[in-house]
């Protein structure tokens, strides 16, 4: 008889296994204890390092900005994410609306994702399949059409609706905490809240900019709606050009007595446009400011001629958005495996 070792080895109490493994001393051992132990060079080593001057900027009194690229949202970055921002660990975030929408996403239609881990062997005929299904595909992941964009946008559509009749303004996150805030989407929550960070940012009333929001899900619905005359004006969701007004208002207001520090994950957009508004208050503006105080990207996009999600930080000095002094730092890896695991850290988990 072939015995089934995952059911055998949940069956051996945990101290058991353990010293049967001469492995009892280190059966506590936290994340950050493992880090610290196994994360000696290269990559692995900046993890400790970028880390260890992330707790070394907020314990001086500083402020973290984080920014999120790439599809972090449909990677559930909520599960760690969303307890950094209730222990006050970032105060200020940039994303793009993929991502902003994505968690909201994945809130209220989880039960419905699919995940399909043979991504890479899909044939083109599959491909199809998914989407006759209305499965949207993000590598591993898919996003059901009907519960995820069509809920949210049935329930937005309302928020939209009233701020133009009502002559009001707002910018895209902010809709996203109408939602919340005014229990529209409670009833459809799939997931604990408490892994949404989104929610945990509204619960703290943290501003999140989205530039390039056109460029989302909810932006293409925003404009299908004022093109159908279902919303008389596109005036009802502020501008990038207002989001950057106000990210300098935020920025002169928070690093008034301390510096603030920059958190990239991934590149694109969502770490280009926040980290200008230094060089635009200082150069453009021709206002004194402090430079962003602490930078760390993790991105696996190498360092190539053109490439600015690959420019190493060292560049941005010339720019005027880093100090000489300012601790930099690059970890060339994947940001869902990496990310967590800062987190963790930091957190002291």
């Amino acid at each position: 008889m072939r015995l089934n070792h995952r059911r055998v080895w949940n069956r051996i109490p945990a101290k058991q296994a353990l010293r049967a493994n001469g492995s009892e001393r280190k059966a506590d051992m936290s994340v950050k204890d493992f880090v610290r132990r196994h994360y000696r060079h290269f990559n692995a080593a900046v993890v400790v390092d970028a880390s260890e001057a992330y707790i070394a900027h907020l314990a001086r009194g500083g402020k973290m900005f984080v920014t999120i690229g790439g599809a972090m949202s449909t990677a559930e970055l909520g599960l760690s994410l969303a307890e950094m921002i209730r222990q006050d660990k970032v105060h200020g975030i940039c994303t793009t609306g993929a991502n902003l929408e994505e968690d909201i996403f994945n809130l209220v239609a989880h039960n419905h994702y699919e995940r399909v881990p043979h991504y890479r062997n899909l044939s083109d005929q599959e491909e199809v399949a998914l989407r006759d299904r209305g499965m949207n595909r993000v590598t591993d992941t898919c996003i059901p059409e009907e519960e995820a964009m069509r809920r949210i946008e049935r329930q937005v559509l309302k928020l939209w609706q009233k701020a133009d009749k009502e002559k009001q303004r707002y910018f895209p996150y902010e809709y996203m905490y109408q939602l919340i805030r005014g229990f529209h989407i409670k009833e459809f929550y799939e997931i604990d809240p408490k892994d949404s960070w989104v929610v945990a940012a509204c619960e703290k009333n943290l501003p999140i900019f989205t530039p390039g929001w056109e460029d989302s899900t909810l932006g293409n619905i925003f404009v299908a709606n004022v093109i159908r005359r279902d919303v008389s004006t596109f005036q009802v969701v502020k501008s990038g050009v207002e989001q950057m007004a106000a990210l300098i208002d935020w920025y002169r207001q928070n690093s008034g007595k301390e510096s603030i520090g920059f958190f990239q994950i991934a590149g694109g957009i969502a770490g280009d446009f926040p980290i200008c508004v230094v060089p635009l208050i200082t150069q453009d503006l021709r206002e004194k400011c402090r430079l962003w105080g602490y930078f760390c990207q993790i991105s696996d996009s190498t360092t190539s001629y053109g490439s600015y999600s690959g420019a190493v930080p060292n560049e941005k000095i010339t720019w005027g958005k880093l100090e000489a002094t300012t601790p930099r730092f690059v970890i060339e890896s994947d940001a869902s495996i990496v990310a967590p695991l800062m987190f963790a850290y930091i957190l002291g988990q």
